[in-house]
C-alpha cells in the first residue's frame, strides 16, 4: 500500500516540477497578465510566455500559430466541436483587436457604451453586430471591477452562450465570469435574463460578484432569495438581468398562475421568459429532472393512521410478509403478509373502500425499507427534511408527496403534517422550455448530450481548457466488504496527511462521512466535515474555501461536487475573513454563535496558520480597540448575526471605497470610532499578507503533487463522478483522483449487479477479501453497470417528460387563459363570459340534436329543459308556455330562411330576447358569433345544420341578452361588473384545474397497468387526458356561467326591492 502510494506521489511531483507555479483566482486573469492561450486553425492549447504588453492583442495569426492542437488526435481535429470552436476564434480575434482602444477609454466612457448598444438596436442592428464591441466592453469592465480579465477560452465560452448552446467548461476554468458575456449582450433588449443557479448561496454570490461589472455598465442587477416579499420578487425581475435559483423561479412562475389578481403577479408578464443562463445545467434538467415542482394544499384528515401504519410496518418481516424492490422503490405484501395486517388493523379487507388501510401501510413499509435518515432525510427541529441525495444539500421546502413523508414522519415519530393535494406542479424539462432561448454550462454535460439534443434541442460545446490539464486518475479499486473499503480510504488518507497533501474525501451520505470521521478521529487525525447537517453545512463556503491547504483533510457530500473550486494553498480572501472574524467577534458581541444557524465559529486542524506582520497586527490591533469602545457604548452587546453582518458589510467597503479614502474616513473622523473603515484598512493589510502566504503555500502543495481526490463509491452517473474528480486539477494544477468502491455498496445492491463473481476472483488472488482488485475487467464491469443505471434514469426521464408533455400543452391553455383575464383589457374577460354562454348553449344542442336527422328527431324537451336549468328560474318564466311542439313548429318555419338579422334574431312562436345587443359594440360582438357558429365545420355535411345553428343562435342570444339585462339592472358601474366576472372565472377554472391534476397523477398510476392488455399506456394516457380535459374545461364554462346569472339575477332583484 505505501509502495503504491509512493510511487503516486513521485508521479505528481514530476508534473508539478514540470511546469510552473500558477496561482490564479476562480474565474480570469490577472490584469495585465497575458493571454495564455489565443486561437487559430488547429486545435491545441499551449502557454503563452510572452511579455503582457506585446500580448495584449492578438491580431496576427503566426502568434498563435501552435495553439489549438492536440498532437496526434486526429479523432479531436476532425470532430465537430473541434470545427465549431475553430470558427469562433474570429469572433476571438475581433475582441483581442478592440482591447486596446477599450483600455484608453475612461470608466464613464466605458459603461455609456450600453447606451449606445441600445441606441443601435433600436437603429435596426442585430446582436450579432455589437457582439465583438459588447464582449470587449465587458472583458474591460471586469478587468477594472474584479480584477480579472478573460481569457480568450473565455470568450469562445460566452459565444456558445449567446447562440444557445451548452457551454462544457472543466473545474476552475471560469463558469461563473463567462455568463457575464452573454448576460450583458443580451440583457441590451431591455426583455430580461435570467441566471439561474443551484441554489441561493450561488444566486447571491454571483450577483454581488458578476453583479458590480453589470451595475458598472449601467445594467440594473436583481437577486431572487427564498424569504423575499412579493414586491421584492417583482422589482427583482424587472431588472436587466436577475439572478435566482432554479426552485424559486419555478414556484414563482406557479404562484403567478394561482395569483387571484394582476397586482399579486411578480414576473414579466404577458412575457415572462426571454433568455435563460442555466449554471449547472446537467444538475437542474437531468439529475433534478425526476423531481417535478409541485404546489400542494391540505387534503384529508387522516393523520392518525399513520403512526398505527407504522407500527404494523415494524411488526412485517421482510421476505416473509413483503418483497421490496430497491431498484424502484416498490413493496408487494405476500398472502401472509396480508393476513397479519388484517388481523392487527380488525378489517376484513386491506384495500376496502370504506376502510382503506393499505396506502397507509405500504407506505410505512417503504419508509422503513427507503427511507433511511442521515440518508435521504435528516431530523431538525422535529422536522423531517430531504436531502438531494445528489446534491448533498437539504431541502426544506420539498416534501415527497402520496403520503410517502407523512410515513417517514410516523415512523420517526414525529408531528405529522397534513396529507396535500397538488394545486400546481410542472417539471423542470417544461419551465426551461417556455425560454424562447436557452443556454447553459456546466464541468459535466457530453456525456448526457443525446439527452439535452433530444429533449431541449440544445447542443454541447466542449470549450478547450486554458491551460493542458495533467490530473492524474488512478485505476478504480474494488472491495468485496465496505470494512475493507474504508480501511483502505483510511491508510490512503493517512498517507497523504503525512506528505502534506490536501485530500478531498467524497461519501453518498451523511452516514458514511460522519462513520469516516470517526474512523480518522481515532487516527487522531484531524479533518473538515461537510455535509447537511446544519452545523457544518452554515459554513459551506469556509470549508471548501480551505481544502486545498497544505495538511487539509475534508470530508465531503456531494456538496463539494458543485459551484466551488478548490484552490491549492487555500482562499486567501477567506482566510483573511477567518482572521478578521475570529478577532473582533468575540468583542462585538457577547452571543455564543447559533450552531444550527451560523455554524461552528473556528475550522478544524488543518487550517493555514499565519503569523500577520507588526502593520497589518497594528492595523487589526486598532480596529479591535475601537470596537470594543463601540460595544461598549451600545446600551446591549450586538447579536451575533448583527456582529457578522458588520464585518461582511466592512469587508465590501473594503472592496468599493479607494484604500486613501479609507484612510482619510480613519483619521478625520476618529472621534465618531469609525469602525467600519477601521475593519476595512485591516483586511486589506490582512489580506496581502494572506495572498502571499497562500501563494508560497500553493506552490509547495503543487510540489507535492496537489490536491488528492477520493471517491468511496461510483455514483448513479458517470458525470456525478467526474464532478468530483473536476475538483482535483483545475486550471492546469497537478492533482490525482482515486475511487474506492465496495461490493456492498447499495447500488449494486439495488440494480441487483452480480458481485460473486468478483468475490470468487478475490478469493483465488489471496485469501484477505479486503485485498482490493483494479485492472481493464473490473472496470470495464463498473462502467458497464453505470451505463445501465444511466440507462434506467433517463428511460424514467423521459417518460416523465413524454407524460408531462401532454400535460404541457393542457398547462399552456389553461395558465395563458388565466393571464389573458388578469392582465387582458377589461373588455376581453367580458368577451370570455359571452363566449363561454354560447359554448353552454352549443354543448346543451350537439349533445341532443344530430344535423342529419329532421328536427323532429330531436330531443327538443331535453334541450329546453336544460336550457332553463342554467339559471335556474331566472328562465323559466318566459319560456314556462313554451312546448316541444312549439320548438318544432318554429324550426320547421325557419328551416327554409336564406338571410337573418344577426343582431335582431328570434324565432317564431318563442318568447324575443331582451333588446340588449345595441350600440357597435354589441353588435359587433353578435355578429362575430354568428360568424364563428356558421364556421363550424362539423355540420357541413348535415342536411339540418342550418336550422340546428339558428336554434344554437336563438338559444345563446336570449341566454347573454338575459344576462346583459341582469348586469344592467343592478346599477353596478362597469369596473365592479368586470370584477366580479374575473372573480368568478378565476375561482371556477383554478377550483377545477385542481382537480384535473389530481385526476391526470391518478391516470399516470393506473394507465401503466393497461400494459398487460398490450396497449400503450402514453397513448392511452393521451386519450384519457384528453378526454378529461375536455371536461374540465366544460365544467368550467358552466358553473361560471352558472354562478354569474345567479349572481347578476339576485343583485337586480336586491336593487328592485330596494327602488320599490
Amino acid at each position: 500500500m505505501a509502495s503504491s502510494l509512493r510511487s503516486l506521489h513521485l508521479q505528481q511531483s514530476s508534473f508539478a516540477a514540470s511546469k510552473s507555479a500558477v496561482h490564479g483566482g476562480t474565474a480570469g486573469q490577472h490584469p495585465g497578465k497575458p493571454a495564455s492561450f489565443a486561437c487559430s486553425s488547429s486545435l491545441q492549447f499551449t502557454s503563452n510566455s510572452a511579455d503582457a504588453s506585446s500580448s495584449l492583442v492578438s491580431s496576427s495569426p503566426k502568434e498563435y500559430s501552435h495553439v489549438f492542437t492536440k498532437k496526434g488526435s486526429w479523432r479531436d481535429l476532425l470532430s465537430l466541436n473541434s470545427w465549431v470552436v475553430r470558427d469562433y476564434c474570429r469572433l476571438v480575434s475581433a475582441v483581442n483587436g478592440l482591447e486596446a482602444s477599450m483600455r484608453r477609454l475612461t470608466d464613464n466612457e466605458l459603461s455609456s457604451k450600453t447606451e449606445e448598444f441600445r441606441l443601435r438596436l433600436r437603429k435596426g442592428e442585430m446582436l450579432a453586430d455589437i457582439q465583438a464591441e459588447a464582449f470587449a466592453v465587458v472583458r474591460e469592465a471586469a478587468r477594472r471591477k474584479l480584477g480579472m480579465r478573460h481569457f480568450d477560452v473565455q470568450i469562445i465560452g460566452g459565444a456558445v452562450l449567446h447562440d444557445g448552446c451548452i457551454a462544457e467548461m472543466k473545474t476552475g476554468e471560469g463558469k461563473t465570469l463567462v455568463s457575464t458575456l452573454a448576460a450583458y449582450l443580451n440583457a441590451l433588449s431591455g426583455d430580461g435574463i435570467h441566471v439561474v443557479t443551484v441554489n441561493d448561496y450561488l444566486a447571491q454570490r454571483d450577483a454581488e460578484w458578476m453583479g458590480s461589472v453589470h451595475r458598472f455598465l449601467g445594467l440594473s442587477v436583481g437577486l431572487i432569495q427564498r424569504g423575499m416579499t412579493s414586491e421584492e420578487r417583482r422589482f427583482n425581475y424587472s431588472c436587466d438581468i436577475t439572478y435566482t435559483n432554479n426552485s424559486e423561479l419555478g414556484f414563482d412562475y406557479l404562484r403567478d398562475n394561482l395569483a387571484g389578481s394582476k397586482e399579486k403577479l411578480v414576473m414579466r408578464w404577458p412575457k415572462p421568459f426571454h433568455f435563460a443562463i442555466v449554471d449547472e445545467v446537467d444538475s437542474v434538467l437531468i439529475d433534478e429532472g425526476r423531481n417535478p415542482l409541485l404546489i400542494s394544499g391540505e387534503a384529508s384528515k387522516d393523520a392518525a393512521r399513520y403512526p398505527v401504519a407504522a407500527k404494523v410496518a415494524e411488526l412485517l418481516v421482510l421476505g416473509t410478509h413483503y418483497n421490496a424492490e430497491l431498484k424502484d422503490n416498490s413493496v408487494e405484501l405476500t398472502e401472509e403478509g396480508v393476513s397479519l395486517a388484517e388481523m392487527v388493523l380488525e378489517t376484513n379487507d386491506l384495500w376496502d373502500e370504506n376502510d382503506h388501510w393499505a396506502r397507509f401501510v405500504m407506505n410505512a413499509l417503504k419508509a422503513k425499507e427507503f427511507y433511511r435518515r442521515d440518508v435521504q432525510y435528516i431530523v431538525r427541529n422535529g422536522k423531517a427534511l430531504i436531502v438531494n441525495e445528489l446534491t448533498g444539500r437539504v431541502e426544506e421546502k420539498r416534501r415527497w408527496s402520496d403520503g410517502i413523508h407523512q410515513a417517514v414522519e410516523a415512523k420517526e415519530g414525529l408531528k405529522i403534517q397534513a396529507d396535500s393535494v397538488v394545486v400546481a406542479q410542472i417539471t423542470y424539462q417544461s419551465l426551461f422550455k417556455l425560454y424562447p432561448k436557452l443556454s447553459g454550462m456546466t464541468g459535466t454535460a457530453k456525456t448526457e448530450e443525446k439527452e439535452f439534443l433530444k429533449m431541449f434541442h440544445v447542443p454541447v460545446i466542449e470549450v478547450p481548457t486554458n491551460l493542458p490539464n495533467i490530473r492524474l486518475d488512478l485505476p478504480i479499486q474494488a472491495f468485496a466488504t465496505a470494512r475493507g473499503k474504508w480501511e483502505h480510504v483510511r491508510k490512503e488518507v493517512e498517507y497523504m496527511f503525512r506528505l502534506g497533501r490536501p485530500v478531498l474525501v467524497g461519501t453518498t451520505s451523511v452516514e458514511n462521512s460522519e462513520h469516516l470521521s470517526d474512523i480518522l478521529k481515532r487516527r487522531n487525525i484531524p479533518h473538515n466535515i461537510l455535509n447537511a447537517r446544519p452545523k457544518y453545512a452554515a459554513r459551506e463556503a469556509e470549508t471548501i474555501a480551505q481544502a486545498g491547504c497544505k495538511f487539509g483533510i475534508t470530508i465531503s457530500t456531494n456538496m463539494a461536487g458543485r459551484g466551488t473550486d478548490i484552490i491549492l494553498g487555500g482562499n486567501p480572501k477567506m482566510l483573511a475573513k477567518k482572521i478578521i472574524s475570529e478577532t473582533l467577534l468575540p468583542i462585538l458581541t457577547k452571543e455564543v454563535p447559533n450552531i444550527e444557524a451560523d455554524g461552528e465559529l473556528t475550522f478544524q486542524p488543518g487550517s493555514p496558520k499565519i503569523t500577520l506582520g507588526a502593520y497589518s497586527s497594528a492595523l487589526l490591533g486598532k480596529a479591535a480597540l475601537i470596537a470594543k469602545y463601540v460595544s461598549k457604548s451600545e446600551s446591549k452587546s450586538l447579536t451575533y448575526q448583527k456582529a457578522e453582518t458588520l464585518i461582511l458589510e466592512s469587508i465590501q467597503l473594503s472592496q468599493t471605497v479607494e484604500k486613501g479614502d479609507l484612510e482619510k474616513n480613519l483619521y478625520e473622523e476618529s472621534e465618531l470610532y469609525p469602525l467600519n473603515p477601521a475593519i476595512a484598512l485591516a483586511y486589506l493589510s490582512v489580506l496581502e499578507e494572506c495572498e502571499d502566504h497562500c501563494l508560497s503555500e500553493g506552490t509547495e502543495v503543487k510540489r507535492l503533487g496537489g490536491l488528492h481526490v477520493i471517491g468511496t463509491s461510483l455514483h448513479e452517473s458517470r458525470r456525478i463522478d467526474n464532478q468530483l474528480r473536476g475538483r482535483a486539477g483545475r486550471q492546469g494544477d497537478p492533482g490525482s483522483t482515486r475511487f474506492m468502491v465496495s461490493l456492498q455498496d447499495e447500488m449494486f445492491q439495488k440494480f441487483n449487479f452480480d458481485t460473486e463473481w468478483a468475490v470468487r476472483l478475490i478469493s483465488k488472488i489471496t485469501n484477505n477479501e479486503d485485498t482490493p482488485i483494479e485492472g481493464d475487467a473490473i472496470v470495464k464491469q463498473l462502467l458497464g453497470l453505470q451505463i445501465n443505471a444511466e440507462k434506467y434514469f433517463f428511460n424514467i426521464r423521459k417518460s416523465l417528460v413524454e407524460f408531462d408533455e401532454v400535460l404541457e400543452v393542457q398547462r399552456k391553455h389553461v395558465y395563458d387563459l388565466r393571464q389573458l383575464i388578469l392582465a387582458g383589457d377589461p373588455e376581453s374577460c367580458t368577451e370570455h363570459v359571452l363566449q363561454y354562454m354560447q359554448a353552454v348553449v352549443d354543448e346543451i344542442v350537439f349533445e341532443h340534436a344530430d344535423p342529419r336527422k329532421h328536427p323532429s328527431k330531436w330531443k327538443l324537451g331535453q334541450i329546453l329543459d336544460q336550457f332553463i336549468g342554467i339559471a335556474g328560474g331566472r328562465l323559466y318564466e318566459p319560456f314556462s308556455e313554451i312546448t316541444e311542439e312549439d320548438m318544432l313548429s318554429s324550426l320547421i318555419e325557419i328551416s327554409g330562411m336564406q338571410s337573418i338579422t344577426a343582431d335582431a334574431f328570434s324565432m317564431p312562436y318563442m318568447p324575443p330576447p331582451p333588446l340588449m345587443f345595441l350600440g357597435i359594440r354589441r353588435k359587433v360582438s353578435s355578429l362575430k358569433r354568428w360568424l364563428s357558429i356558421c364556421g363550424n365545420e362539423t355540420l357541413k355535411n348535415g342536411r339540418h345544420g342550418g336550422s340546428l345553428n339558428l336554434l344554437r343562435k336563438y338559444l345563446g342570444d336570449f341566454l347573454i341578452a338575459t344576462y346583459l339585462h341582469d348586469v344592467q339592472n343592478s346599477g353596478y358601474d362597469e369596473a365592479y361588473v368586470r370584477e366580479i366576472e374575473r372573480t368568478v372565472i378565476l375561482k371556477a377554472l383554478d377550483s377545477f384545474w385542481k382537480d384535473h391534476l389530481v385526476n391526470m397523477n391518478r391516470l399516470s398510476s393506473a394507465v401503466n397497468v393497461r400494459s398487460f392488455g398490450h396497449r400503450n399506456p402514453l397513448e392511452e394516457y393521451k386519450i384519457d387526458g384528453c378526454r378529461f380535459f375536455i371536461s374540465m374545461l366544460s365544467a368550467t364554462r358552466r358553473l361560471t356561467v352558472e354562478s354569474l346569472l345567479e349572481y347578476w339575477a339576485s343583485s337586480s332583484s336586491s336593487r328592485s326591492e330596494e327602488l320599490l
